[in-house]
């Protein structure tokens, strides 16, 4: 994909091969995965496999997650982005989600809503989404506050596979009126 986002800190940039060392630092974590159905990846091919189906996603839906790289150190930090999710989640398919995830020693640092930011504006002024949506663990306290911060309302409760998950969402502006 030949887009670059940029923010006052941070580098926005397709997924790439190469990035498989530093996503697998991110996604060994246990505490990564907390709220992920705990299943921290074991091993390198895992990353291949994910970064190949993000690189698919670009070709199919013209989108998908990047990498978060801070413009200082220029490292990779984790990657955040929008989705346009083809598969059922919350009895819903074919959306627009944003989603996050930070190496651990990167958290609490406003990097996640820094790039969440960028992607709204993003999503809404260029793709010109209707609604973006995305959903966090229940638990997930720092998740949560990320998707209030950046605007996006809590809608509902819904359980998938005995796990409680809050699922957000905010209207374009600019289609409020359109019904």
């Amino acid at each position: 994909m030949n887009l670059i986002l940029e923010t006052d800190r941070l580098i926005l940039r397709e997924m790439l091969l190469s990035d498989a060392e530093a996503l697998f630092e991110m996604d060994s974590n246990p505490k990564v995965h907390q709220y992920l159905w705990n299943k921290p990846l074991t091993d390198i091919s895992e990353v291949h496999s994910y970064i190949e189906l993000v690189r698919a996603q670009y070709v199919q839906n013209n989108i998908g997650r990047f990498v978060v790289v801070l413009k200082e150190t220029n490292e990779l930090i984790g990657w955040a982005g929008l989705k346009y999710n083809t598969e059922m989640v919350n009895n819903k398919i074919h959306f627009y989600d944003i989603g996050y995830r930070l190496n651990e020693k990167f958290w609490g640092k406003g990097y996640a809503s820094e790039a969440s930011f960028a992607w709204l504006d993003y999503g809404f002024n260029v793709m010109k989404i209707k609604i973006m949506e995305a959903a966090a663990h229940t638990d997930n306290i720092a998740s949560n506050r990320i998707l209030q911060k950046i605007g996006l309302k809590m809608t509902e409760q819904y359980l998938e596979d005995g796990v409680s998950w809050n699922w957000f969402e905010l209207e374009n502006e600019r289609f409020k009126n359109d019904d």
